[in-house]
């Protein structure tokens, strides 16, 4: 039992991270992040790009559309914010 407790223990803590690129930075503390990855297609075993999009919330409100931001999961802090922006990997250019 002690066991079990200890092995959950160390992977709750551990928070999932992505990294995405702004689509959007229109709302107030808030961005919308693209998230892509690549995936074999079943029948043509050809690589295909896939992207998801999240709502991040981004306290300081330094994001501009086109940074490559990294994400942390984190509690629910809206009806679609679960994600919150840890930091900006590199800037958009102008």
């Amino acid at each position: 039992m002690n066991e079990m407790n200890a092995e959950q223990a160390t992977t709750r803590g551990r928070r999932q991270v992505r990294v995405g690129k702004v689509v959007s930075a229109k709302m107030d503390k808030t961005v919308v992040v693209a998230v892509e990855k690549t995936v074999m297609h079943r029948l043509y075993h050809r690589l295909m790009k896939k992207s998801s999009r999240f709502v991040a919330h981004d306290e300081a409100n330094d994001c501009r559309e086109g940074d490559v931001v990294s994400l942390v999961s984190t509690r629910p802090l809206s009806r679609r914010k679960r994600w919150r922006v840890q930091r900006v990997v590199k800037r958009a250019e102008g």
